[in-house]
């Protein structure tokens, strides 16, 4: 299978500090792999930095034959990366149909408002409400319809149950799962296992700043002793 994602010898941090170690991570076309870990692992600097959010001090990060690493974050987005960050970071002041009709890509087939909304009929009922008006899980499904209507090769998820409710994460992985059968890969980074077990073919751990250990998920799930070790539970 042919992938999406390529990443070797990543190195990259902050101000001279190293966070990301040499890190090799691959997303197979149309697969998504949970990156899981303990805090300060690395996983969010990893996220942004496959986003042009931040630059690596070397290694290299390829969609498929396209190499990005070093690129800025509006050029990594145009060749079919999008995100939907921790927070969900929508825009306040603005409408749900105005957040979305501003993260629409113009002439390009694919994801519409109108496509949205048939996905998330919740958002088409409250289109005409802003940002600060929505309850936290109606955020994080219009942060994932903004990121949609980029029409992505490879989505980025960064902790999509932050702060949620466990009912309206239940909703939230219902909405993911039918995005499976888009046949868009993705980076699930997550401390919910159950979503991260729920959504991701394989599992992939990082411990300062270097994968340490992949497996496909029901392999894992199945070695309680493995999961301890690497995560602390199990």
């Amino acid at each position: 299978m042919t992938d999406v994602l390529t990443v070797r010898d990543l190195r990259a941090g902050y101000a001279g500090s190293t966070v990301l170690d040499g890190v090799d991570f691959t997303v197979p076309a149309g697969g998504v792999v949970a990156l899981l870990g303990r805090n300060g692992a690395g996983k969010s600097t990893f996220v942004h930095t496959v986003m042009g959010m931040l630059k690596p001090y070397s290694g290299s990060i390829r969609l498929g034959d396209r190499e990005l690493a070093g690129a800025p974050a509006h050029v990594v987005a145009r060749s079919g990366v999008a995100i939907v960050p921790q927070g969900r970071r929508v825009f306040a002041p603005l409408t749900v149909a105005e957040n979305l009709r501003i993260a629409s890509v113009r002439g390009r087939d694919g994801w519409t408002p109108e496509r949205v909304y048939e996905l998330m009929p919740r958002l088409a009922e409250r289109r005409g409400n802003r940002g600060d008006q929505l309850s936290g899980g109606e955020q994080q499904m219009l942060a994932i319809g903004r990121a949609l209507l980029r029409n992505p090769r490879l989505l980025l998820l960064d902790e999509p149950s932050d702060g949620l409710a466990p009912a309206v994460v239940d909703q939230v992985a219902e909405l993911l799962e039918q995005l499976r059968g888009e046949g868009i890969a993705a980076v699930l980074v997550e401390q919910d296992l159950h979503l991260a077990f729920r959504l991701a073919d394989e599992v992939a751990v990082m411990q300062k700043g270097r994968i340490v250990h992949r497996s496909p998920t029901a392999d894992f799930r199945a070695d309680r002793a493995r999961a301890h070790a690497l995560l602390g539970v199990g």
